[in-house]
């Protein structure tokens, strides 16, 4: 890795992704120096909390150090415990190697052959396919095509299984916390019809209006539709579009808690950045606010971000969750019907 001759920060993170060349080192590094001393904190809590085991079951100060953030050496370990993903494998041993045995629908295939080489053109691992991760990721793309016949393979999801591929290290268990995101937490969100993704967006604009009256109206004068402006942070989960570290802290939460985390990031990001996107005077200008505040130094900020997340978002009772997402599901349904 070339590293700056005017930083101590590498061109490439630890994930493996080049810093853009506007990138704010200084920003970082001023976020780093706090955050350090968080993650050394949070190592030794967590090696106290495991002991000897490699990892815990759940309760609520398993919770709480979920959501202040899973050191990176247990993070893929924790991952696979939460979801279900390590039983599922345990309980199907030889499946995965099974489904790349097995005959393939050539159409899934080359599908999934165009994407994989568009997957994080900025990381270095994904860009040759007798070195880094491509391989890995189509094989682990093309045996869950094949297992979930009705989903096949979606756009959005090679973003997903890659950064799960780098977290996890490995191919098989990639395909088991997919398995866990795909059909246990967000069940509807890579059917063909993405009616999960659109219900969610649609409950966000309900939210908006109920939070933000200012910023709905806003938006709606200027004729910006919810979905122009947020269909990628959910049908990618936020992957390549907040910092790396902030999108893996906010993974912590989705495999423990399961996706109402997703619906706080969102509202927490327009409440936060309520009067940036206000003074955004015209359709170009929102859009282009809506990707600022999404790269910007309160972003990069994840420890801080995070305790926003269950700060600025409020009281988020499961129940009215799932009740205003019966009734957004509704009118999105009425609407194909069209």
């Amino acid at each position: 890795m070339a590293l700056r001759t005017n930083s101590r920060l590498s061109d490439v993170d630890e994930y493996g992704f080049e810093r853009p060349p506007d990138f704010n080192y200084q920003n970082y590094e001023e976020f780093m120096s706090r955050y350090l001393s968080v993650l050394t904190r949070r190592a030794r809590k967590w090696s106290h909390l495991l002991g000897a085991k490699e990892t815990v079951g759940r309760g609520i100060k398993v919770k709480r150090y979920v959501r202040k953030g899973i050191p990176m050496k247990h993070r893929g370990k924790m991952w696979m415990e939460v979801s279900g993903s390590r039983r599922k494998m345990e309980a199907h041993p030889g499946y995965y190697k099974s489904l790349l045995e097995g005959s393939f629908d050539e159409e899934v295939v080359e599908s999934i052959k165009l994407d994989v080489p568009r997957t994080f053109p900025d990381n270095i691992y994904f860009r040759d396919y007798n070195e880094g991760k491509l391989t890995d990721l189509y094989n682990v793309l093309v045996a869950f095509a094949h297992h979930n016949k009705k989903i096949g393979y979606c756009q959005g999801l090679n973003y997903i299984a890659g950064l799960l591929l780098i977290i996890a290290k490995d191919e098989e268990s990639t395909f088991w916390l997919l398995n866990a995101l795909v059909e246990d937490l967000l069940p509807q969100y890579y059917t063909p019809d993405m009616i999960g993704v659109l219900t969610d967006i649609k409950v966000l604009e309900s939210l908006v209006k109920e939070r933000a009256h200012l910023v709905w109206r806003h938006i709606k004068h200027y004729e910006l539709t919810w979905g122009l402006l947020t269909t990628k942070w959910f049908i990618c989960l936020f992957a390549e579009v907040l910092p790396i570290e902030t999108v893996l802290r906010i993974w912590d939460c989705l495999f423990y808690e399961g996706n109402k985390i997703l619906m706080r990031v969102a509202i927490t990001l327009v409440l936060s950045n309520e009067q940036k996107i206000l003074m955004s005077q015209d359709f170009g200008d929102i859009i282009e606010c809506f990707k600022k505040i999404t790269k910007d130094a309160d972003a990069i900020d994840c420890h801080t971000f995070m305790e926003n997340v269950f700060k600025v978002s409020g009281s988020f009772p499961r129940a009215r969750l799932a009740k205003l997402r019966d009734e957004c599901k509704e009118e999105v349904m009425a609407e194909m019907k069209k």
